[in-house]
């Protein structure tokens, strides 16, 4: 039955875009993606006419659903009917009011899903955020995972844009694999969009850096920040102003005040008088990596906690990515180590562990005290928010600011 409405999808998506023939921007990568999106979609809002993806609609279901602008109807057959009518309606009669734009998230988790998505919707921008080893166990190899990426520059033709991370190994050489007009955003003087004069703010939350781009030069301070993997998805966003000949300083303004979505490096106050920092959207030993810079950079009277779930999908790899997180911890500062799931117990021995978030949750309630800093990741199997919304300070605020928090996640 999937498969059926896939296909059904899939043809009511491509009649709509050959009716209306939105710009498409689809965007990549191992982390970052949504967060990029975001970005992007802040970006763009005011002078376009222009729709994002919601939620992690970035398959072969949810970027046709983007496109129509429906929700699943998950296993509601009238439901699907009407999503299937919708989409008659916007091919049979004008919309007026359909996008310009359309920023498409496009996740991969087997050989071929990124070429089917660029089929069904070819872009005029490709996004490459970073590339890492995630979804491993479908993809076998870091060089498999790679191809499949490159795939969304490779497709485009000599008119689109390609926006790659020059600061990523693993990314920047795609510029050889694309006829498009390339952009480049990073840290580095390979660069074409890039963030010099970076420094953290005295309390480790925010940023002020210089923003270049050509000959111009903005002085930025984005408050929101906490990570140069966030300023990476704020230079992205940039890139894509340039291609649409919005002002560097107009761009820049537009994330001064931009906060990333829930469970993505968020700071949550806590129950005791503690801080949180909610990172529990998913993991890839790459985002507990910076996670864990985190942690060791942000302020902190009382003692640091890293609670770590499992990280998922990672198939041969798994116990030598959890051990490799254990080396980390060493060099990072963490006073507390809790671990969360069977994959995790790799990560050291010193850690105390729990086989589910519900019996951490309590535990750590218990366990931490004032001013004490507390990380909480994993991969979104684990469901880490859990744990955050035990000890934070405002349980009722968890649909605001967690995530996982809708109808068809609750009580899983």
């Amino acid at each position: 039955m999937k498969k059926i409405i896939e296909k059904i999808l899939a043809f009511f998506a491509k009649k709509i875009l050959k009716k209306y023939k939105p710009e498409i921007i689809g965007i990549t990568g191992s982390v970052g993606k949504t967060s990029t999106k975001e970005v992007v979609f802040q970006v763009l809002k005011e002078k376009f006419n222009v729709r994002q993806n919601i939620k992690n609609y970035n398959t072969e279901l949810g970027v046709p659903l983007t496109i129509i602008n429906a929700k699943s109807a998950n296993k509601n057959i009238f439901k699907w009917l009407i999503i299937f009518l919708k989409a008659i309606k916007l091919i049979l009669f004008k919309n007026k009011n359909y996008p310009n734009i359309l920023i498409l998230e496009m996740a991969a988790d087997h050989i071929g899903d990124i070429k089917y998505l660029t089929n069904l919707a070819p872009c005029k921008i490709g996004i490459v955020t970073a590339i890492g080893p995630s979804h491993l166990e479908f993809f076998k190899t870091l060089e498999n995972i790679i191809k499949e990426k490159q795939v969304l520059v490779s497709h485009l033709d000599k008119n689109s844009y390609a926006i790659l991370n020059s600061d990523d190994k693993l990314v920047y050489p795609m510029i050889q694999e694309t006829l498009a007009n390339i952009l480049t955003y990073g840290t580095n003087l390979n660069a074409k969009i890039r963030a010099e004069n970076v420094n953290y703010n005295s309390n480790g939350k925010g940023i002020s850096c210089k923003i270049i781009s050509d000959q111009e030069v903005i002085q930025a301070n984005f408050k929101n920040i906490l990570a140069l993997s966030q300023l990476s998805s704020f230079l992205a966003g940039i890139a894509v102003a340039k291609v649409y000949n919005i002002d560097l300083q107009n761009a820049v303004n537009s994330l001064q005040n931009f906060k990333f979505p829930a469970g993505r490096l968020q700071i949550i106050p806590g129950i005791k008088n503690t801080l949180i920092i909610d990172d529990t959207y998913n993991s890839s030993p790459k985002a507990v990596k910076v996670a864990l810079e985190v942690l060791s950079r942000l302020n902190c009277n009382g003692k640091r906690w890293a609670i770590l779930g499992d990280m998922l999908e990672l198939g041969v790899h798994t116990e030598t990515a959890h051990q490799e997180v254990g080396e980390w911890i060493k060099q990072f500062k963490v006073d507390r180590l809790v671990v969360v799931g069977e994959k995790s117990t790799d990560i050291s021995t010193d850690a105390v562990s729990f086989a589910n978030s519900e019996q951490a949750g309590k535990f750590i309630q218990n366990e931490i005290q004032q001013n004490d800093v507390i990380l909480v990741k994993g991969s979104q199997g684990m469901r880490m928010e859990k744990i955050v919304k035990e000890i934070m300070a405002e349980p009722l605020r968890a649909k605001e600011l967690l995530v996982r928090q809708d109808v068809e996640w609750i009580g899983k």
